[in-house]
């Protein structure tokens, strides 16, 4: 626990330092300096990261496999006919089995992370499913009338919420066709199920405690927001961060959730301040600033700040290897919507940033993130020698983050956003008819509606995203407007309690 109180108090080198001593007579010393080389490697995407985070957790595993229950063959198989019973072992060995599990579950994201092969992407799933099933069999174990609570019980349980909410709430947000194909493999997802897990966890005074809150506070804060409908639980993960907050008042991890909640809440000011408070809080980690300058671009595109906004996506396009084609796609973006006479900060050509973009494409897994295959294609039309300008990319691709329920809390900031809008319409209007013009008319009209809904303007809202569904078949390329629009349009029946429409709009919008 002394090692977990320096990293959070962003002392990293002390930490891995103290840990790295007891790493080959220690489980748990192993587990947590590889978790942390693995978040570091996750933070920058360095293939020597990665590299050196593989080899770590494969030392890790091998540490916990010394304090799990030896097996004879006669053992062995015995448990191939009749299921290994857990309530024999002895309270390190059920330890070494929740730590082997972890190790396992964190070395299959590595493997996923650092080949894009088939067969990396079988071992991986083979470690997956290992991992699963013994969160399963120590889950049942405690529940068990039969499990014996020894001195250190409360790390081992923390670890068994950790393990099976995080399983359960992740698999929940697969989408169903997916699910359903997991779930024929053995796998099983239960939101309800995993967030109460993750809740139990993060209340008790475990190792693992800090883990379970740092989860919920993801989900709360970033997958809810993200992946939903831009409806965070932003009290929840006040209730969460506050006593580290106290606790941990410079910690780099805390301050940034802090920002993000003060985005969430609509309290752009306040969330640059938090974000500035964290990268002023520690230098050893860069990668914690990378995490706050995107935030930072995001809130002065929200002000339509764009040359503060440009300055952030140049900072990761040179500092960060996430995702080169999203940030220079987004340094792009940010010039188109400088004045006639605002000069580029470093002389960059935004045609020109625009044509790189195709080639910087990065996958993992084996797949390529999707808002990079939204850059890319819509930095297509760059790559002819006379391109049709996109009317205004950072409002489209802030659309795909979520970003208009954020500024929704603010009336100035959407009627702003509002404003410029308009300005690119009017813009539109009076330039050269081109085989694009539907689709760009669209984008407007979809970012506008979302501006009037925001505004409480309920009328005008529907209006716009009517308009985008009659005008489906004039539409070129941007086929994404049409189930988008509907969906918008469903939501705010929703809103209004009009239930059937909504759900007609939907099933339309599959």
């Amino acid at each position: 626990m002394a090692a977990l109180d320096l990293f959070l108090n962003n002392k990293f080198s002390d930490a891995l330092a103290s840990l790295q001593a007891k790493t080959k007579e220690s489980m748990y010393h192993a587990l947590t300096y590889a978790t942390i080389l693995e978040m570091q490697a996750m933070m920058t995407f360095d293939p020597q990261d990665i590299l050196n985070a593989g080899n770590t957790m494969k030392e890790a595993q091998a540490t916990c496999q010394k304090f799990r229950k030896k097996s004879t063959v006669a053992d062995s198989i015995n448990n191939l006919v009749h299921r290994q019973s857990l309530e024999h072992f002895t309270e390190e060995e059920i330890h070494a089995e929740i730590c082997y599990a972890e190790c396992l579950l964190q070395r299959a994201a590595l493997t996923f992370l650092q080949d894009e092969n088939m067969v990396s992407f079988i071992k991986g799933g083979i470690k997956v499913r290992n991992s699963y099933q013994t969160y399963r069999e120590l889950d049942s174990l405690i529940q068990s009338p039969h499990y014996v609570k020894g001195e250190n019980h409360l790390h081992f349980e923390g670890g068994v919420k950790l393990g099976v909410g995080a399983f359960n709430l992740t698999l929940s947000m697969f989408p169903a066709r997916i699910l359903r194909l997991l779930e024929f493999v053995g796998f099983s997802g239960n939101k309800e199920h995993g967030l109460l897990q993750l809740q139990e966890g993060a209340s008790s005074y475990s190792f693992r405690s800090v883990l379970c809150t740092m989860l919920l506070l993801c989900y709360h804060t970033f997958m809810t927001f993200v992946l939903g409908t831009g409806k965070g639980n932003v009290e929840e993960a006040e209730r969460l961060l506050n006593p580290y907050l106290a606790r941990y008042p410079k910690g780099a991890i805390f301050l940034f959730f802090a920002g993000r909640i003060e985005t969430l809440k609509g309290n752009i000011d306040a969330a640059v301040n938090r974000y500035e408070e964290c990268c002023e809080a520690q230098q050893y980690w860069k990668q914690f600033h990378h995490m706050c300058y995107w935030e930072l671009m995001w809130c002065f595109t929200y002000k339509r700040q764009w040359k503060m906004a440009f300055f952030y996506a140049d900072l990761l396009s040179k500092e960060n290897t996430w995702s080169k084609a999203t940030y220079i796609y987004m340094k792009a973006a940010y010039l188109s919507m400088f004045g006639p006479d605002d000069c580029s900060p470093f002389g960059d050509n935004e045609v020109e940033l625009f044509r790189i973009v195709p080639s910087l494409k990065l996958k993992i897994a084996g797949k390529s993130l999707p808002t990079e295959k939204f850059a890319i294609r819509k930095a297509r039309r760059y790559l002819s020698s006379n391109p049709i300008p996109l009317p205004v990319p950072p409002l489209e691709m802030m659309y795909i983050w979520n970003g208009y329920a954020v500024i929704g809390k603010c009336p100035n900031l959407t009627e702003g956003m509002l404003g410029t809008l308009i300005e690119a319409e009017e813009a539109l209007a009076r330039s050269s008819a081109t085989e694009l013009l539907a689709d760009d008319q669209c984008v407007i009209k979809l970012l506008k509606g979302l501006c009037f809904k925001h505004l409480g303007k309920i009328s005008e809202a529907e209006d716009h995203f009517n308009y985008i569904y009659l005008n489906e078949k004039k539409i070129k390329y941007d086929h994404y407007l049409i189930p988008n629009a509907l969906l918008e349009l469903a939501i705010l029946y929703l809103d209004q309690d009009r239930r059937e429409e909504a759900i007609k709009l939907l099933e339309r919008a599959k």
